[in-house]
């Protein structure tokens, strides 16, 4: 099964979240299972496992790191090349375990990208990540001075508005707000069917509204 997740709903849950995507499933079959995740304020496509055998064989293609994903953002300035890769070893931060850095001790993980502008301050880019390291596209694109529109955590929010001149600020400050998270989207997942023999099958989830409305508004403001 395939679900086109929302903004603003978990992948798994915790003791604060009312509503989740794994709460959901549970609630309809014990055999069910998330094979992957996305961060809560990420929308877009998740698989699910109607199956363990099912959940098993999917799980086994994204270690062999043959799943391929496409992720729809928005991000801050403009990078140094339309196109190229991001390979930097990942780890969690000592100062805040819930986030994560560049760490050249860390694990590897590798976020191939194409990008083209968004207006003058901004960027459309897509990411193909190769690894699946949490937070790894947020984290990559923010050491490289590019950090997603509206991600608070990893300095693309209110604060990256500051850097610029006081009318500039207040019109990102309001569209950030918004916004009201950040620009990330789960736009493709390409995989193998079970017991297909080696029949591939890519699914999309459309770009969200929100999305499309934040475009024209960054494409509007020339000033």
């Amino acid at each position: 099964a395939i679900i086109n997740k929302w903004k603003g709903i978990s992948t798994q849950g915790s003791g604060k979240d009312i509503l989740s995507i794994n709460s959901i499933i549970k609630n309809i079959s014990l055999k069910m299972n998330i094979v992957h995740r996305l961060d809560k304020d990420t929308s877009g496509v998740i698989i699910i496992a109607k199956s363990n055998d099912v959940h098993s064989n999917l799980s086994e293609q994204f270690e062999r790191r043959s799943v391929s994903k496409e992720y729809f953002a928005i991000v801050w300035g403009k990078y140094e090349s339309d196109e190229g890769e991001i390979h930097s070893s990942i780890a969690r931060s000592k100062k805040d375990p819930t986030s994560y850095i560049v760490d050249p001790n860390g694990k590897e993980a590798f976020t191939g990208y194409a990008s083209k502008p968004l207006g003058i301050y901004n960027s459309e880019v897509i990411f193909k990540p190769k690894t699946g390291r949490t937070h790894q596209i947020r984290v990559h694109t923010s050491s490289l001075g590019n950090p997603i529109f509206g991600d608070e955590k990893y300095g693309g929010g209110v604060k990256k508005g500051k850097e610029y001149k006081p009318e500039l600020y207040k019109y990102f400050s309001n569209q950030l707000g918004k916004f009201g998270r950040h620009a990330l989207h789960a736009f493709s997942i390409e995989f193998e069917l079970f017991k297909s023999g080696g029949k591939r099958i890519k699914l999309d989830a459309p770009i969200p509204e929100d999305f499309v409305d934040l475009e024209e508004s960054l494409l509007g403001h020339e000033s």
